[in-house]
């Protein structure tokens, strides 16, 4: 497929994919007249990228990464990266829960205060 076929399909802007491809973390064949041509395959490529970034791996990071995803290679070392990567993630995790709950109860402290009048301020003690 070409593209702006991919982008369609992924949601991904064509500067965001010829960005990957500069990243080399996508390939495209090219065509005699210079065009990319992306198998089938790219699609689920791209929307791992998409969520690899969303969960804050960079560039660089996930290019070692695609080693093992495109192909299924994996070295001792590329599966210490990824076992680390994914404790990264887990702790940004933990740490949006427990923002989350937080906003969860500043949100009800406010919706008491719209309700009774009372100060939604809590109280700290020392």
């Amino acid at each position: 497929m070409r593209i702006g076929e991919l982008a369609a399909r992924t949601g991904v802007s064509v500067r965001a994919l010829r960005y990957y491809e500069e990243q080399d973390l996508l390939v495209a064949e090219r065509s005699t007249s210079g065009q990319r041509h992306y198998p089938k395959s790219a699609i689920d490529q791209v929307q791992l990228i998409q969520q690899l970034y969303a969960a804050g791996l960079s560039s660089r990071t996930i290019v070692e990464l695609m080693p093992c995803v495109i192909d299924g290679r994996a070295t001792p070392a590329l599966l210490k990266r990824l076992a680390a990567e994914r404790e990264q993630a887990d702790r940004r995790i933990s740490d949006l829960t427990r923002t989350r709950d937080r906003l969860d109860s500043i949100i009800t402290a406010a919706t008491g205060s719209m309700l009774t009048g009372v100060s939604c301020r809590q109280e700290t003690t020392a």
